[in-house]
Formats: C-alpha cells, structure tokens, sequence
C-alpha cells in the first residue's frame, strides 16, 4: 500500500472533567480545568498512483481549513479528535486507508488506523469507518 502524509498544528482548549472526580486520577486534577495545548497532526492517507493522486500541499490546507484558529474541544481526547478527523477525511477521500495521529504538544496521544471496507477483511486492530459515524459527534457541523 502506498501512502502519503502531512502534518500542521492547531493550538486547542479542552479538559478531561473526571480528573476533578476521580480520586485514581487526584494527582492530574489539575487537567478538570480547561487548559490549552498545541496539538500535532500527521494524516497519512492511501494513495493509487505514483503521480500526486492527492496533491501534499492541497491536502494539508484542506485538513488545516477544517478548523477554527482555536479548537474549542470541550472534553475530547486526542483519540476522539482523530476519529472527527477521520470522518471528514471519509467524506471526501472515500475507500482510502487512513492512519491519524494526534498529540499534545508534541510529547503524548493517539495513533489509529482507519482502514477502508475493502481491507477489513482479516484486520484485527484498526477501527472501521462505519463504527465511527454512528458513535462521532461530528465538530465540524
């Protein structure tokens, strides 16, 4: 399989509330409040041909112009931020492998395959498209 990636970055706010709650999470508490990161993306995404089947450049603004200045992510994790992105991704590159991978600042966070139906077959690890539609409230609406 053949793929290509792009990476950019978008500064975003969020929280994760059960650190106020939970006493196994009482020495990260600090994380109930909203507080902000950088978050890193790499997209990989399948490609056909040799021959900038998806142009780098036009791929990676597309990505990039999905989004505000600041994400205002409320309690999404980095896994939950991946899972919107694969399904806008979805829309608009359907059938392809998708592999995201979204961090804060750089040091910590996700990193999932989204394979196409074509290539569930025998995959034990990977999320299908399908499954996420169903369970994603989409950002971008």
């Amino acid at each position: 399989m053949k793929t290509i990636w792009v990476t950019f970055r978008k500064e975003g706010i969020h929280k994760y509330p059960a650190a106020l709650e939970d006493p196994n999470l009482a020495d990260v508490s600090f994380l109930g409040f909203a507080h902000r990161h950088m978050f890193h993306f790499k997209v990989w995404i399948e490609v056909f041909h040799d021959d900038r089947d998806i142009e780098f450049i036009q791929f990676k603004r597309w990505l990039e112009s999905l989004y505000g200045d600041t994400l205002a992510l409320d309690y999404k994790s980095c896994e939950m931020i991946a899972d919107e992105l694969a399904h806008q991704i979805r829309q608009k590159y359907p059938a392809r492998h998708v592999r995201i991978e979204v961090s804060e600042d750089g040091e910590n966070g996700c990193d999932i395959d989204y394979i196409s139906k074509d290539d569930l077959k025998g995959a034990l690890h990977s999320k299908d498209y399908e499954e996420i539609d169903k369970q994603m409230e989409n950002i971008f609406n």
